[in-house]
């Protein structure tokens, strides 16, 4: 056994299956987002947001179950910034028990999509189905509208809202913000990140506030 183990080199390949194709519906969206985002991108870096709209389909917040019996609903946290975010919880949980809670910010360069985007509202009513959390989804303000740090600032807004006063009670959910989740996707990522150091540096007064 030692012997034929030596035998086997760093280089040795180990077989791993195939990831799963994406289904045509999702390769159908994202062929649409690209060729809406090269149309709508101007050459000064600004977009036309009209032109994006096209390839941008938007889908509604729903308190009925879908199919995946996942509920949603849109939670406004400071109107004067236009700032909210999208609010997805499992409707079959009978339990009581407070749910953990992700806070999932997208992707799009700064500059692209919103909570209420398709995909990214499909993604996250998977994530709260398969995970049995509580999805928040940030809608942060876009560039180049509004300039950085502002999308960092909408994130920790939405921290502070949540500590502050958790979720609407017409949702009837409870959370366990004690098992709060930052995630995000490219561009999500950075502002994830960012929103989670201002959260935890001993120089901000953040969470006293």
């Amino acid at each position: 056994m030692e012997a034929k183990r030596s035998q086997e080199t760093p280089d040795t390949e180990i077989a791993r299956p195939a990831p799963p194709a994406l289904p045509w519906t999702v390769r159908l969206q994202l062929f649409m987002l690209v060729g809406a985002y090269d149309i709508a991108l101007r050459a000064d870096g600004t977009v036309n947001r009209f032109l994006f709209s096209f390839g941008d389909r938007q889908t509604r917040a729903s308190a009925r179950p879908d199919a995946l019996g996942v509920r949603s609903a849109d939670v406004t946290v400071d109107a004067p910034r236009g700032l909210w975010a999208r609010v997805f919880w499992p409707a079959a949980d009978q339990t009581g028990s407070p749910l953990p809670v992700i806070v999932y910010t997208h992707g799009g360069g700064f500059a692209l999509l919103s909570p209420a985007s398709r995909p990214l509202d499909g993604m996250c009513r998977r994530f709260c189905r398969e995970l049995g959390a509580v999805v928040v989804s940030v809608n942060y303000r876009l560039a180049p509208e509004h300039r950085c740090p502002a999308a960092y600032d909408d994130g920790v807004e939405v921290l502070r809202h949540l500590s502050a006063t958790g979720l609407p009670d017409d949702l009837g959910v409870s959370v366990d913000l004690s098992r709060c989740f930052l995630v995000g996707d490219s561009a999500g990522g950075n502002i994830a990140h960012h929103a989670a150091q201002r959260w935890i540096s001993p120089s901000n007064s953040i969470r006293k506030s």
